[in-house]
C-alpha cells in the first residue's frame, strides 16, 4: 500500500472575516430590516455553530426590491452606455480579487467546502466572470445577438448553495453587462458571501438598486418568480424546483433559463492514461464533496481495464483527507446541511439494498458537523437508484462496458443531460463519442473545468438555456431599440 503522508494542521486564519451577529436585506443600495421582522440562522456545517441571524424576506420585501431594481433600470442603468457599465464590472472584479482571501474563508465557513477550493477555484472564477462580462458591455452590437440588442429590465435570480459566490457571479455579471438590474436570492444555507458581495457593490459605488439581495427560503424565491414586475427568471438548482418555476412562468411574458440537475457519465476507455484518468475520476466526483450538478457521479469503465482502474482508484482514495474545511490540506470538506446528509445517506442505503457493493476508505470523521466519507459502489446496474438519481454527494457508482456503442447507450440512459467526460488517447474516438452524447458539456481527458468564455447548460431534465460565453448573453437581451 502507498504510504500516507501525514501533515501538521495548517488552518487558514478565521480572523480575516468579520461575521456580524445579524444581517438585513440589501435593497436600494442599503441594508434594511425585513417588513415582518423575521429571521433564520445560518450554520457552519463543519461544526454546527450558529454563525448569524439572517433576515427572511417576504412578498412585501421582494416587492420593495423589485421596485428598487425597476427605478434603477429606468433612471440609471438601462440607459447607461455600455462602456460605463463595463467600468463598474471591472471595478467589482478588482475588488473581488483584492478581498479574495476574505471571500474564500467566509465561503468555506458558511458552505463547508475546503479552503483550497474556495481559494483557488470559486473566488478566482467569480472575479473572472466579472472581468469577462465587463469586456462585453460595450460590444453587444457585435456579439451576434440580433439587431440592436436591448436589456430585458428587471431580472430575478435564484442560486444554489453548492457554489454560492460563483453562481452569483454567473448570474449577476451577464445581467449587469447587458443593462439589466437584479433581484437575487442566495440559498438559505449559504447567504454570507452574497451579503458580503452587497458590501462590494457599495464599495464599487454601484448605483443604488442595480443589485438587490433578498435572503430567505423557498417562499422568498417563489415571491420573486411570481412578481409581475420581473422580466426574466434565472434559476440554478434542483430539477423539481425548476419544473415548478417553469409551470409558474408558463403563459406569462417572462423569459426563463434553468440550470438543473445531472448524472454525468465519466467514460474511461482501455487506451486511456489510467493514472491521469484516476485523478480525473477523483476530481469529477469528490471535488466540492460531490455537490456539483455536473459531477462525474457515474464511472463507465471499459471491462478489460475495470479491475485495474478500480484498484488504483481505491488506492488514491485512501490518501484523501476529510476534515476541517479551513485546513489547507483538506481534500473533502463537510456536507452542506443535515438535510443533504440525510439525502445522501438514504440513497447510499438504497444502493446497498439493491445489491451494489459499497466501499469506503478508512477515514475518521469529525464528531460534530455533517460528514460523509468518500464512497464507491461497484456491481451497479443501470436500474439501481444510485445509477439514475442525483445523489449530490461524494458517492461514485461504477458501471462497465465492452464496446463504444454500449458506453454511449449507458451514458445517455438517464433523464439528465448536463455533462460527460471521455478518457482516451485517440482524438478521433473522443470526437466520435462526444458527438453521440446527449450532454451540454463534454470534457476530454479532464473533468470539472470551467471558464467564463465557455457556455454551460444541459439537455432534457438538466434544464434549458446557456450561461457563460457569448451564448449566455443572449438570455439577457431582446432585439429592439434603446
Amino acid at each position: 500500500m502507498t504510504p500516507k503522508f501525514e501533515y501538521a494542521p495548517a488552518p487558514e486564519s478565521r480572523s480575516v472575516v468579520d461575521i456580524a451577529s445579524s444581517y438585513g436585506l440589501f435593497i436600494g443600495g442599503e441594508f434594511v430590516d425585513p417588513a415582518a421582522g423575521t429571521s433564520f440562522k445560518t450554520v457552519n456545517p463543519a461544526t454546527e455553530e450558529s454563525l448569524a441571524d439572517i433576515a427572511e424576506a417576504d412578498a412585501t420585501d421582494v416587492d420593495a426590491a423589485v421596485r428598487a431594481a425597476r427605478r434603477a433600470y429606468e433612471r440609471v442603468w438601462g440607459r447607461m452606455p455600455g462602456s460605463e457599465r463595463g467600468k463598474y464590472l471591472f471595478r467589482i472584479a478588482r475588488i473581488l480579487q483584492e478581498r479574495a482571501r476574505e471571500f474564500a474563508v467566509l465561503e468555506s465557513i458558511d458552505n463547508g467546502k475546503p479552503i483550497k477550493e474556495s481559494r483557488d477555484v470559486d473566488v478566482p472564477l467569480a472575479a473572472a466572470h466579472f472581468f469577462y462580462h465587463a469586456g462585453w458591455a460595450d460590444k453587444l452590437d457585435y456579439a451576434g445577438l440580433g439587431t440592436d440588442p436591448a436589456p430585458l429590465g428587471v431580472v430575478g435570480q435564484v442560486i444554489p448553495w453548492n457554489f454560492p459566490l460563483l453562481m452569483l457571479a454567473w448570474k449577476i455579471a451577464p445581467a449587469l453587462a447587458t443593462g439589466n438590474t437584479v433581484v437575487l436570492k442566495p440559498a438559505e444555507t449559504t447567504p454570507l458571501t452574497a451579503l458580503l458581495f452587497a458590501q462590494v457593490c457599495q464599495q464599487a459605488d454601484l448605483p443604488a438598486g442595480v443589485v438587490n439581495i433578498v435572503t430567505g427560503a423557498g417562499a422568498t424565491g417563489q415571491a420573486i418568480v411570481d412578481h409581475p414586475g420581473v422580466d426574466k427568471i434565472a434559476f440554478t438548482g434542483s430539477t423539481d424546483v425548476g419544473r415548478a418555476i417553469a409551470r409558474a412562468v408558463a403563459g406569462t411574458r417572462k423569459k426563463v433559463t434553468l440550470e438543473l440537475g445531472g448524472k454525468a457519465a465519466n467514460i474511461v476507455f482501455d487506451d486511456a492514461a489510467i493514472d491521469q484518468a484516476v485523478e480525473g475520476i477523483v476530481n469529477g466526483i469528490f471535488f466540492n464533496q460531490g455537490h456539483v450538478c455536473c459531477a462525474g457521479s457515474r464511472l463507465l469503465v471499459q471491462e478489460s481495464i475495470a479491475d485495474d482502474v478500480i484498484r488504483r482508484l481505491k488506492r488514491r482514495l485512501t490518501t484523501l483527507r476529510v476534515g476541517d474545511p479551513l485546513d489547507k490540506n483538506t481534500d473533502v470538506g463537510a456536507i452542506n446541511s443535515a438535510a443533504q446528509l440525510a439525502r445522501i445517506t438514504e440513497l447510499t442505503a438504497a444502493g446497498e439494498a439493491e445489491g451494489a457493493t459499497r466501499w469506503t476508505p478508512d477515514c475518521a470523521l469529525p464528531e460534530r458537523g455533517y460528514w460523509f466519507a468518500p464512497t464507491v459502489f461497484t456491481d451497479v446496474s443501470q436500474a439501481h437508484r444510485i445509477a439514475q438519481e442525483e445523489i449530490f454527494g461524494p458517492v461514485l457508482s461504477v458501471l462497465t462496458f465492452r464496446t463504444p456503442a454500449e458506453a454511449v447507450a449507458k451514458a445517455n440512459n438517464t433523464p439528465y443531460g448536463l455533462s460527460a467526460g471521455i478518457w482516451s488517447e485517440k482524438g478521433s474516438r473522443i470526437l466520435q463519442i462526444a458527438d453521440q452524447l446527449r450532454a451540454g458539456v463534454v470534457w476530454a481527458n479532464t473533468f470539472n473545468r470551467f471558464d467564463p468564455t465557455s457556455p454551460f447548460g444541459g439537455y432534457k431534465e438538466s434544464g434549458y438555456g446557456r450561461e457563460g460565453g457569448r451564448h449566455g448573453l443572449a438570455a439577457y437581451v431582446t432585439e429592439g431599440s434603446h
